[in-house]
């Protein structure tokens, strides 16, 4: 279901052409084009149906492409996040200094086992510059807490050293007993997860020269969450003349001949992303080229096809 909008997304400009290329390929080949004009009706007149059609898959999909797709992706992200970290359980690695999440420090001199839990472990916790500590064990196992989206680790026998400000101070517990929490690692990559803003991607690529290909890219999304749903309406113009001028090739004919175009159209969001990320063309101009492109198309087909 979080997969569905992206798909949409991509998938209704394809629908779009194919259908509107399938409708007027049968009724060219079946010569009701021509019954219509010949009683008088226009040939624009027949094209209305084509724009009504047209401008409701270009509303669904302006929809989904400013809201839905954003929105889902974000959540996908979160979701895949959480499964997870619901499966993950904190591994450390003996003979290594460890950092599960940043200031903290956990060391096992020795992999032995003994009975089920760990045999030594040394714990560094610099996340508070002004209060660090450091945990010593004899013994030690892991512990996980779905419901809070914690881990930790339950020591055994061991001691707490502080160092106040006041280095002439010294503080040390003893403890038989003591459960060590943590905040899991994927909080801070979820809240990455939002979507930047268009302004905070500005500001990116401007602090950066105009050099950097993530922002260029993300800005190129931007531009094309509008310039797609736009394509859409395009391609369903175009169906009309291709469906008309390729009456003879048959339906299977107007149906690659579609295919094709897609192909073609999308070969052109390629080639646009490529000339922004390495040619210095500007995001606005790789995005919406490709529809430049296609109304230019339409355009021409749809003369050709009136004079028909």
């Amino acid at each position: 279901m979080h997969l569905l909008p992206s798909f949409l997304v991509l998938t209704l400009p394809i629908a779009c052409l194919i259908a509107t290329i399938s409708a007027f390929n049968r009724m060219s080949f079946d010569n009701e084009v021509i019954a219509l004009r010949a009683v008088g009706v226009s040939f624009w007149r027949i094209n209305i149906p084509v724009v009504v059609f047209a401008g409701a898959v270009f509303a669904l999909t302006m929809a989904l492409s400013e809201w839905g797709q954003p929105w889902a992706n974000v959540s996908l992200k979160t979701l895949a996040l959480s499964v997870i970290e619901d499966e993950m359980t904190l591994g450390v690695d003996s003979g290594v200094f460890n950092e599960p999440i940043p200031g903290l420090m956990v060391y096992v001199p020795n992999p032995g086992q003994v009975s089920g839990a760990k045999n030594g472990v040394f714990i560094s916790d610099q996340r508070d510059p002004a209060k660090p500590f450091i945990i010593v064990a004899k013994h030690f196992q892991m512990l996980k807490q779905n419901e809070r989206r914690q881990m930790g680790i339950r020591l055994f026998e061991g001691a707490i050293h502080q160092i106040p400000k006041d280095t002439s101070a010294f503080h040390r517990v003893t403890f038989g007993t003591y459960d060590f929490w943590m905040p899991s690692p994927f909080q801070s990559a979820k809240a990455k997860t939002k979507r930047k803003s268009y302004e905070e991607l500005v500001e990116k690529l401007q602090a950066s020269g105009g050099k950097d290909s993530g922002a260029l890219r993300r800005l190129v999304e931007y531009h094309k969450d509008t310039a797609f749903p736009v394509s859409t309406f395009v391609l369903g113009l175009l169906g009309v003349p291709l469906g008309i001028v390729s009456k003879r090739s048959g339906r299977a004919g107007g149906f690659a001949i579609g295919v094709l175009v897609v192909i073609g159209f999308y070969m052109l969001n390629v080639l646009g992303e490529f000339l922004v990320t390495t040619g210095g063309v500007a995001p606005v101009v790789g995005a919406w080229l490709p529809n430049v492109l296609l109304v230019l198309v339409t355009v021409w087909m749809f003369n050709q096809a009136r004079k028909q």
